[in-house]
């Protein structure tokens, strides 16, 4: 019996597969990319209901109250608003760690858990890349967060026809916290994240660092001022990222404290502003070199 199965039997065929000559988008816009679709990540956008869930009802407790400050300064004829811009973050600043707690695993913990990274790094896209991509996206994510109540209590004063360019002014620092907090909270709270691909164990790491900054640095400052040791006090709420951007905000915009006692003098205002600056690059740093050390293959 003969058999057909010979050497050189096979044949090939051209089914049009041809090479790719058009245009690449290359790194630009896979960062884009990636920053969109982490910021969407970061309101559960494109992802199912129960997602959507914690960050839209985070929002709507930053923003209820301002309307609701807002609708009764109006019907009482207020000439201001019952809270200032900047006083009003950190007043719901517990609402903010909670969003930050929530969204900064989600935001990195599922790449490492479910080993994408070499996906991403198969384009032209580097580590560093990534980093930029998901830092940006946190901290929009929180800006968003912060601003959009900030920006309902300028409208709500403008309707209530109180003056225009003291609100102004006050909406712009309100700005300026949202965009300062960010930035300090997103590169804490990522870095935290990154260190374990487990979402749950993420949200537990970031509100316990958190939390207990907040406790040591309020417990330092309220021994210390009571010891008559006003300037020392003063300088323990550099532990806590939250009041170290307040009391860069006290020296900048002229701020009120919700710690015992302010940053002392221009001394104390630069070296809040130094200390904030060395946070976000100190975590910026720390985080592309967590990066670098997340395998490729």
């Amino acid at each position: 019996m003969s058999s057909d199965s010979g050497a050189g039997s096979g044949v090939i065929h051209d089914i049009g597969f041809r090479h790719y000559e058009g245009p690449r988008l290359g790194r630009g816009y896979l960062i884009r990319s990636l920053y969109a679709d982490s910021l969407r990540g970061c309101y559960g956008l494109g992802r199912s209901t129960k997602s959507k869930i914690m960050p839209f009802l985070l929002l709507l407790v930053m923003t209820a109250p301002a309307v609701i400050m807002a609708v009764v300064a109006g019907v009482l004829g207020l000439d201001e608003l019952p809270l200032d811009y900047v006083s009003y973050i950190f007043a719901l600043s517990s609402a903010i760690t909670i969003f930050l707690a929530a969204q900064a695993p989600a935001t990195v913990s599922r790449d490492l858990r479910f080993r994408t990274m070499p996906l991403y790094l198969s384009r032209p896209l580097t580590r560093n890349d990534y980093v930029l991509a998901k830092y940006g996206a946190m901290s929009t994510a929180l800006f968003i967060l912060i601003a959009v109540p900030q920006t309902a209590l300028f409208i709500g004063a403008l309707l209530a026809k109180m003056e225009f360019w003291p609100n102004a002014k006050g909406w712009a620092a309100g700005l300026l916290g949202a965009f300062l907090l960010s930035l300090v909270l997103s590169g804490i709270g990522l870095l935290i994240a990154s260190i374990t691909p487990r979402r749950g164990f993420g949200v537990a790491a970031v509100i316990t660092v958190l939390l207990l900054l907040t406790l040591v640095s309020g417990v330092l400052s309220a021994l210390s001022y009571e010891n008559d040791q006003a300037a020392l006090s003063a300088y323990f709420a550099l532990l806590n990222p939250v009041s170290l951007v307040q009391g860069v905000l006290v020296w900048t915009v002229n701020a009120e404290s919700t710690y015992p006692e302010p940053p002392p003098g221009t001394l104390g205002g630069l070296v809040f502003t130094a200390v904030m600056l060395l946070v976000i690059a100190g975590s910026y740093a720390l985080l592309a070199a967590r990066y670098r050390k997340v395998s490729a293959s």
